[in-house]
């Protein structure tokens, strides 16, 4: 039995059965999410510089943990997405804690953070957190089934037939989406870079 199935098996139980089953689910995913965490860490060189991958997998874990007490995803992509979604929200509050007004990264230079929009979407590295803010909240802002391909590509790291496996498209419809959202988030930062 594959990751996806066994995942998926967990997920439905935690939903039909009244017991918990979120240490279960993430013991599961934790390689996974390691190397979740592992590629959305590379897109924050500035956080790098002072956390390593393991301390954001652990917050952002206690996150996750917190948040399956409430939510019951339905699919591996929602699950996937919410967590997702937690290691972002551990990434910027660190680069809040590191980089706000009493941080000890604000004084501070870190090389290899590029111009923010010079290249294409999958490659590009914010200089500031609010760059990064407002593009994770453009991600969010985009329609449900581009975000989905979003969160699986780039944030997810997979690769464009497991995502299409994931989400239960064809990989022709997963690279339709997949254009589209670039398209738009590439409008969104061109513009809003201009301004």
């Amino acid at each position: 039995m594959g990751h996806t199935t066994r995942l998926q098996g967990w997920l439905d139980l935690a939903r039909i059965e009244d017991t918990d089953f979120r240490n279960e689910i993430i013991s599961h995913a934790c390689e996974r999410l390691r190397s979740l965490t592992r590629k959305m860490l590379r897109l924050y060189p500035r956080v790098r510089r002072w956390s390593e991958t393991d301390d954001v997998l652990q917050n952002a874990m206690l996150r996750l943990h917190r948040a399956l007490a409430s939510l019951k995803p339905e699919s591996v992509s929602q699950f996937y997405g919410l967590a997702a979604t937690q290691i972002r929200r551990e990434l910027i509050d660190l680069a809040r804690h590191h980089y706000g007004a009493e941080g000890q990264g604000t004084h501070h230079h870190t090389d290899g953070c590029g111009a923010a929009y010079a290249v294409p979407i999958e490659q590009q590295q914010p200089e500031t957190l609010e760059a990064w803010t407002e593009f994770h909240k453009r991600v969010e802002d985009l329609p449900e089934k581009q975000r989905d391909v979003v969160g699986l590509l780039w944030y997810d790291g997979l690769s464009q037939p497991d995502a299409a496996a994931v989400l239960g498209v064809s990989l022709a419809t997963l690279k339709r989406r997949w254009q589209a959202a670039r398209i738009a988030l590439y409008e969104v930062l061109t513009d809003d870079e201009s301004n």
